[in-house]
């Protein structure tokens, strides 16, 4: 393995992308109900580098974007999805988790929740940028490019068929309304 500034090199020839990156001129104004949603490559917590473009086709697929890994509400908001993702996956439904956090981080709170998805790490904050998720700054000190807590399902062409957005990041979103929302791609 070496590291060169451009990425990360494993000895079988591929290469790590170390942070997220769109796959075109994507970072633009919120997404909207729709919208073609923004591709993507952001790497998973197990260090796999996920694009989006190759993960639609066969189903929906749920974003969830959550603030922090290990808060309560974030817990509570990727918890109710992994509950949920028997019902998810029978209707053919991908489901990932994204924040700003670290892969490593997200390893590790994928293995205290015991999460059965992948979380993905928009850690140079190009993602949540690119769907109008992003906090300019958050929190009483402050903190810049944090993902607001906001749901998209995107049908199997890739366009955004929901679209869930709070400002109040203690409130998470309906896992019931995310599960009715697949069911109605799935038909």
């Amino acid at each position: 393995m070496s590291c060169d500034g451009l990425g990360i090199h494993l000895g079988d020839g591929q290469s790590v992308i170390p942070g997220p990156r769109l796959l075109a001129d994507e970072v633009g104004d919120t997404v909207e109900v729709g919208d073609k949603a923004p591709d993507f490559t952001m790497l998973s917590d197990e260090t796999k580098p996920v694009t989006l473009s190759k993960e639609i086709g066969q189903g929906p697929v749920v974003l969830s974007f959550y603030v922090f890994d290990f808060t309560n509400t974030c817990q509570g908001q990727l918890c109710a999805l992994r509950d949920s993702l028997g019902h998810l996956q029978a209707m053919g439904a991908k489901v990932f988790g994204v924040s700003t956090d670290s892969h490593h981080s997200h390893r590790v709170f994928k293995e205290q929740n015991r999460l059965n998805y992948p979380l993905l790490s928009d850690w140079n904050r190009t993602v949540s940028r690119a769907y109008g998720v992003q906090y300019d700054r958050f929190g009483s000190i402050g903190l810049e490019g944090v993902a607001k807590r906001s749901v998209f399902v995107l049908d199997r062409s890739g366009v955004v068929r929901y679209k869930w957005v709070t400002e109040d990041p203690k409130i998470p979103p309906d896992p019931k309304k995310v599960l009715d929302e697949v069911k109605k791609l799935a038909v």
